[in-house]
Order: C-alpha cells, then structure tokens, then sequence
C-alpha cells in the first residue's frame, strides 16, 4: 500500500505544483477586478471537495460515522486548525503571487520547498529526544540550494519590451534646430 501513499502524494504534488500558474491565470491582465475575486472560489473549491467528498468518503469507503463530540473530538479539533492553516497558506500564495506581479515560478519553489522544511522541523520538535539523523539537516540544505536554483533559473516569460519614444518626441527630437534671430546691431 507504500504505493497507493506515494501515488496520493504525487498527485497532490502535481495538483499544488500546477495551483499557482492556475491562479495566476484567474488575474485580471487589465486589473478590472482584484486578486481575491478568485479567491473567493477557491473556498467554494475546497468546501465541495472537504465537505461533500470528504463526506462521501467518510460514509462510502470507510463507514464512518458523523459524531465530533467525546473521543471524536481531536477530529474536529484537528481537523478545523489543519483547514485554518491550509486556507491561510492559500490567502498567503494569492497575496504572494499578487506582489510576484502574476510569476509564480519563483513563489512556487519558496512556498513549496519552505513547507518542505517547516514539515521537517515541526516532526524534529514534536519527537524531541530521538536520535535525528544528520542527513535531515544536510537535505534541508539541499532544499534551500533547490529553492534558489529552481526559483532563479525557471522561465520568467518574455523578457520586456523596450520602451519606445512616441511619435510627438520622435517628430520633436528629429526637428532641425532653428538657430535663435541674430540681435539687430544698432550702429
């Protein structure tokens, strides 16, 4: 089953790795609406798969039930922090890809190689007193070099046009100079 988990995972890799540019595309080019119009979406996004799938999941693959009170609370408890923190990562990449000016091919790896390492440190802290293998330290590095490289050398789109003078200062700056009248002697 190791790879029905890995096969979850990276189709949750593919469906983030592609969330960013997606959401670049829901901007407007002429700014006629803001960054959180699609926003807005996304929620509605996530309460249909989190609500009506997870609810189906619950009740077809795993026979669960719908009680959150007594032993069930740590899943509503839980459950509720993990979506807080999901969707404040969400507000955060549309906030960061708002400042990237629409690139998020340097937001992406930042975002996705930072939660990488936060993931590592949350499991280092929360199994203290365990021996920590120091390969974990030598591929957060690895993750930040990652980071860099990926962000710095991705495609950025095409480079920007120079700017052009107008036809008003090109007719200006061609005009011949007209040399100023010579002052009338008075001799």
């Amino acid at each position: 089953m190791k790879w029905f988990a890995v096969a979850c995972a990276l189709v949750a890799a593919l469906c983030w790795g592609l969330y960013g540019p997606t959401l670049t595309n829901a901007r407007s080019p002429m700014r006629e609406w803001g960054p959180f119009k699609p926003y807005l979406f996304i929620g509605i996004a996530y309460f249909v798969f989190a609500v009506v799938c997870g609810s189906l999941m619950m009740r077809f693959a795993f026979n669960d039930n719908f009680d959150y009170t007594g032993k069930y609370m740590p899943a509503m408890k839980w459950g509720f922090l993990a979506g807080c923190l999901g969707a404040m990562g969400a507000l955060g990449l549309t906030f960061s890809l708002t400042k990237a000016q629409g690139s998020p091919s340097y937001v992406m790896p930042i975002v996705f190689g930072g939660a990488v390492t936060v993931n590592a440190i949350a499991a280092y802290i929360s199994h203290s007193g365990q021996h920590v293998n120091p390969l974990m330290w030598l591929g957060m590095l690895f993750v930040a070099v990652g980071i860099c490289l990926t962000a710095g050398f991705t495609p950025h789109g095409p480079a920007p046009k120079p700017k052009t003078a107008s036809a008003e200062q090109v007719v200006v700056e061609s005009a011949p100079a007209t040399p100023a009248p010579l002052a009338e002697s008075t001799e």
